[in-house]
């Protein structure tokens, strides 16, 4: 049962620790219900046998007056109490009538028919002794009337009357005890049921509450590592920035020294140009300067060369700067989906759950400033790769520039031969070395630019990469506030 719990998400959880104690709060009303419809019934059933009761008792006064009324008629001649006579009979049949529907034990009904025929048969008697002595038979009204006969009839009525009526309130005293007995047990089980009800919601909310608990506190260590994690990526990827930030600059200062060395070039072949009439004298001081060209060239090359791996690895390093602030914030992104699942379990947990909902408004909180890092992040990297492809651009268009001064610095070095015979073609091989120099001095400035324009791309994602480790470490203390509320 335990592991099976264990399985359960939090909602069900909570769910499970609100409908176990439910049901049995639910059966409580159906056990008073079905106790109370029972004392309800009883009681409706004990105001029938009290009615049928006072019904045999009104008999029994009807009786009772019948035998008055034939006896004060009998002694006093006085018809009044023939009128109490018939009135008592009336009074009698009326109860038998209304008497007979409220009995529902065939011995009692049996008893009332008994008592009814007792009734009719003193009426026909009494009838038969008061028209004799209407008809001045006195005696022999009287002789029947003394016969015993009628004293025997108000017996007999007493005694049905009497076992009727002890019938009756036997039963009302077994139904009072039965409805004694129920409302015991519903006292009882109204006790065993709270008891229980407590006892069963104490231990299933200590079960939810404490597997909520460590679902709460592996979560908040999964953040735990998950931070510092970020943290040491983050602090790697400013060192490296930092490093490529150095790099640039040694870069930068390269090719400003380049530049140099082209304007340089381009003054010393305008001077060859100007001394070209004279090249048959200074053929070896142009031939050495030819060499110097092609060594520069040479240099420049490797240079660029080597500019141009830097740029590779400053874009691939870039790249996975971009990949890192993608896994920022798409962690940024689930620790707001978690934050907000635990903002709306605090809710549902009322008064409770008012601070884990802080900590969860806060949690969010991070997780969005982390998210708005993670797209500066990918902004500036965006820059950064524009920078990159347009330094890429410019640095081929100089590779291509070298290799074509190497090539014209051969050219006149293989015209500088046959000087002697070729001093036009060594005038405009000058002019164009010339040229050439000016547009790479041009090429290597644009390339300048482009590098401090890298290099401030390069600071900036160092700055933004700062900002994602300090939003790491606040996130990392508030998923430790957190642990330390559960």
């Amino acid at each position: 049962m335990f592991a099976k719990l264990k399985k359960l998400n939090i909602r069900n959880r909570m769910l499970l620790g609100y409908v176990a104690p439910a049901t049995i709060y639910l059966g409580l009303p159906l056990l008073v219900y079905a106790s109370i419809d029972r004392v309800v019934n009883t009681f409706k059933d004990l105001q029938r046998v009290e009615n049928s009761i006072g019904e045999t008792n009104n008999m029994s006064v009807g009786a009772e007056q019948m035998v008055r009324g034939l006896r004060g008629y009998l002694v006093n001649k006085n018809p009044q109490f023939l009128e109490d006579f018939k009135t008592g009979a009336d009074l009698a049949r009326q109860s038998a009538k209304a008497a007979e529907p409220l009995i529902k034990n065939p011995e009692q009904k049996d008893r009332l028919e008994k008592m009814v025929a007792l009734v009719n048969e003193y009426y026909d008697g009494s009838n038969a002794i008061v028209n004799l002595f209407q008809k001045n038979r006195t005696a022999e009204a009287l002789s029947i009337f003394n016969t015993g006969k009628y004293t025997k009839f108000v017996n007999e009525f007493v005694n049905l009357n009497r076992e009727f009526r002890e019938i009756e309130l036997q039963y009302i005293q077994r139904e009072t005890q039965k409805t004694q007995e129920s409302l015991n047990f519903l006292m009882l089980a109204l006790a065993v049921s709270s008891l229980l009800l407590l006892l069963l919601g104490a231990g299933i909310a200590w079960l939810v509450s404490s597997g909520i608990a460590r679902t709460i506190e592996r979560a908040i260590s999964s953040i735990a590592s998950s931070s510092t994690q970020i943290a040491a990526t983050v602090e790697e990827q400013e060192r490296m920035a930092s490093q490529q930030a150095a790099s640039v600059n040694e870069t930068t200062t390269t090719m400003d020294e380049l530049g140099a060395s082209s304007r340089a070039t381009a003054q010393q072949v305008e001077t060859a140009a100007h001394q070209a009439m004279q090249a048959l004298n200074l053929a070896g001081g142009g031939t050495k300067a030819v060499e110097q060209t092609l060594e520069a060239m040479a240099t420049l090359k490797l240079k660029v060369q080597e500019m141009q791996g830097q740029i590779m690895q400053l874009s691939e390093q870039t790249d996975r700067i971009g990949n890192i602030s993608i896994v920022v914030s798409d962690l940024a992104n689930q620790t707001n989906m978690l934050a907000l699942n635990a903002a709306v379990e605090a809710v549902r947990a009322g008064e409770h759950g008012k601070g884990f909902g802080v900590v969860a408004a806060e949690i969010r909180k991070l997780a969005d400033r982390s998210k708005k890092s993670a797209s500066q992040i990918n902004l500036l990297v965006a820059d950064i790769q524009r920078a990159i492809n347009s330094t890429v651009m410019v640095t081929d268009e100089g590779t291509k520039t070298v290799e074509s001064g190497v090539s014209i610095a051969e050219e006149t070095a293989e015209a500088f031969a046959g000087v002697a015979n070729a001093i036009n073609h060594v005038v405009l091989s000058s002019q164009q070395i010339s040229l050439n120099a000016k547009q790479q001095a041009i090429a290597i400035e644009q390339v300048v630019e482009a590098m401090n324009s890298l290099n401030q791309a390069a600071a900036q994602t160092a700055c933004g990469i700062g900002q994602t480790k300090i939003g790491t470490q606040k996130l990392n203390e508030a998923a430790l506030d957190l642990k330390a509320v559960v």
